[in-house]
């Protein structure tokens, strides 16, 4: 994964593929589907929630330029494969899933693997978790109509968000949200094709 999924598609971070090559991928997946935990594809877990593609979710990583002290929301963690990722390069991480299920298992896969500075929290993930915010960067673990005013609110200033947005044409494209003296701008980065978070989608009006 790491050499022909990672390296080749612009993943230059050693952090990142040290993290992505040691952490058991196939302990976070469904075990019906743990023979395809190193396929360059979204792995569904259920409950609206997927394991994000290595290569997209390496590359939005990347581009936040984690450093070694900040603090990282996780949202829509589900199994907390990213979380694990991230747990390698940032000082702490804070895990958000409203599944209960992901929830119990993501937390018992963190202290399997003795990563004690991920926290996973059970609450509504358009909501971020503002206990522990501001966060110097937030990942979203999924595709979305919009991302929530709620999570921009949780930034810190010079803080970094990446999400997959889709517009109207139904085309998905990693952005990078950053936060100077309160505002926040963002640039597109990548076309990204990656399942949508029931959530974080708006809702269809009504054409005449």
């Amino acid at each position: 994964m790491v050499d022909t999924q990672l390296r080749t598609n612009k993943v230059t971070d050693d952090r990142i593929l040290a993290a992505m090559g040691e952490i058991p991928r196939e302990n976070f997946t469904p075990d019906d589907r743990s023979a395809l935990a190193y396929i360059d594809e979204d792995i569904p877990l259920g409950a609206g929630r997927c394991m994000v593609e290595p290569m997209i979710l390496a590359r939005m990583i990347q581009t936040t330029e984690i450093d070694a002290d900040d603090v990282v929301l996780d949202v829509a963690s589900g199994s907390g494969y990213s979380a694990a990722v991230l747990s390698r390069i940032a000082r702490a991480v804070v895990a958000v899933e409203c599944n209960s299920d992901l929830v119990r298992k993501s937390s018992e896969l963190m202290m399997e693997l003795g990563m004690d500075n991920v926290v996973v929290e059970q609450g509504p993930i358009e909501y971020g978790w503002p206990d522990q915010a501001p966060y110097d960067v937030i990942i979203v673990n999924g595709a979305c109509s919009d991302v929530p005013d709620t999570l921009f609110e949780q930034l810190a200033e010079g803080g970094r968000l990446c999400a997959v947005t889709v517009g109207k044409s139904g085309v998905g494209s990693a952005r990078l949200w950053t936060k100077q003296n309160g505002h926040v701008s963002n640039r597109s980065l990548f076309d990204a094709n990656i399942p949508g978070l029931p959530e974080l989608q708006r809702e269809a009006g009504f054409s005449f």
